[in-house]
């Protein structure tokens, strides 16, 4: 009997009758002869409400405490899902991280899954059960509840769809798949029946909102093929899988943006060892993630040093980063939240020039003024103004063909 996971966000599972229609749903896929795990996020703005209620008791909530409320949201929908496909005649069980046996590091609101013990999940099957897991959470060794963080429901899916050697994990969401560029901007951006798992991570990580990057590293990893689709519609999702189409299609498979993007700029750096550890491993301590860095050619000596943060870590960074500049003599910080990342991705890339002078011809062509450039294999990313950033996608889509993928 095949298995497939599923996996409801926070919008499928808003309200008693948006989970009725995802129970609909499960039985729909119990009744075609499928055993069905599924994971669920907290309704709606849950998780948010309960982080507001947090900070109401306390300015500095303790974390082992919190990641404990946190975890009560996804709780609350997987036990009302049982219930529901209970009153329609399905057995169906609820299962805590814990007991789903997903088992984590100690990193409170950012642990990691080390393995999962699926013995539980699969006794339960056995039984003719539909196996509801609430996700975002797992335990450590010592038994105390830990958070995943953001997308840690997309996470606990594809690691409970690996452990299991699940035929398919389906992500099921607001949107009706993955896009070649988020269609709010450009209208005319088409839905793509399949993309690799490369794909899918380069446009994850860079401003794609429909799918975590960790979930997509997973699959790749496991080898789990993923669909991502709509709860509400019947219509046909994305498929994430290994690499099938060759050379018959568009290089350029999508655009991402993302707009929580800062940028800090380190001026009259000294240029001798040493300057880069310092500025960058207290920032790798307080778990602050660094982007794009680009350190300017030499002038007797003295250099700048700008790199990319989060727009939500800015302030945190610059306290880090100012006393450290002091100290090693540069001359000051600056920074500017106002920015932005456009990426053209697609592995075809990799090994036909001329993609980057299309881009930059494109965006120049808007008048849009580049301030940073990074690149992988398959990935092409400008840093930009935030507010040209519909201009650019729209232009990117355009000279790329994409309303012709």
């Amino acid at each position: 009997m095949p298995l497939i996971v599923h996996k409801y966000g926070g919008s499928s599972v808003a309200d008693g009758d948006k989970i009725k229609n995802v129970a609909r749903r499960i039985a729909k896929a119990r009744d075609e002869g499928n055993q069905v795990v599924v994971v669920v996020s907290a309704m709606g703005d849950t998780t948010d409400e309960l982080f507001r209620l947090a900070y109401e008791i306390s300015a500095h909530p303790d974390d082992r405490e919190l990641d404990v409320l946190l975890s009560t949201g996804e709780v609350v929908s997987s036990t009302l899902l049982a219930m529901a496909l209970g009153t329609s005649g399905y057995k169906a069980v609820s299962l805590t991280g814990a007991q789903a046996g997903i088992q984590t590091d100690s990193s409170y609101s950012r642990a990691r899954i080390l393995c999962v013990d699926a013995e539980r999940i699969v006794s339960e099957l056995k039984e003719g059960n539909v196996v509801i897991v609430a996700g975002f959470q797992g335990v450590t060794q010592n038994m105390d509840t830990t958070t995943l963080g953001r997308g840690g429901s997309d996470t606990t899916a594809v690691a409970l769809a690996a452990a299991l050697k699940a035929d398919e994990c389906h992500i099921y969401t607001d949107v009706e798949g993955v896009y070649t560029a988020d269609p709010r901007l450009v209208p005319d951006a088409v839905k793509l029946d399949k993309v690799s798992y490369e794909e899918m991570l380069e446009l994850a990580s860079y401003g794609a909102r429909v799918i975590h990057p960790r979930a997509v590293e997973l699959g790749g990893l496991y080898d789990v093929p993923i669909l991502v689709a709509a709860s509400f519609s019947e219509k046909p999702g994305t498929i994430i899988a290994k690499e099938a189409s060759m050379e018959v299609r568009n290089k350029v498979r999508g655009i991402a943006h993302d707009t929580n993007v800062a940028k800090i700029t380190v001026i009259g750096v000294p240029d001798q060892p040493g300057i880069a550890m310092n500025i960058f491993e207290p920032l790798t301590r307080a778990n602050i993630s660094v982007d794009t860095i680009v350190q300017n050619a030499s002038i007797e000596g003295i250099t700048d040093l700008t790199f990319t943060v989060a727009r939500n870590e800015l302030v945190k960074a610059m306290s880090i980063v100012e006393p450290v500049a002091k100290s090693i003599g540069a001359r000051e910080c600056t920074a500017n939240s106002c920015l932005a990342k456009v990426s053209i991705v697609g592995t075809g890339m990799e090994n036909a020039p001329g993609y980057a002078a299309r881009m930059f011809r494109a965006l120049y062509g808007e008048n849009i003024n580049i301030q940073l450039i990074t690149t992988s294999e398959i990935r092409i990313t400008c840093i930009i103004n935030e507010d040209r950033v519909g201009d650019s996608v729209r232009a990117l889509h355009k000279i790329f063909e994409l309303d012709a993928t």
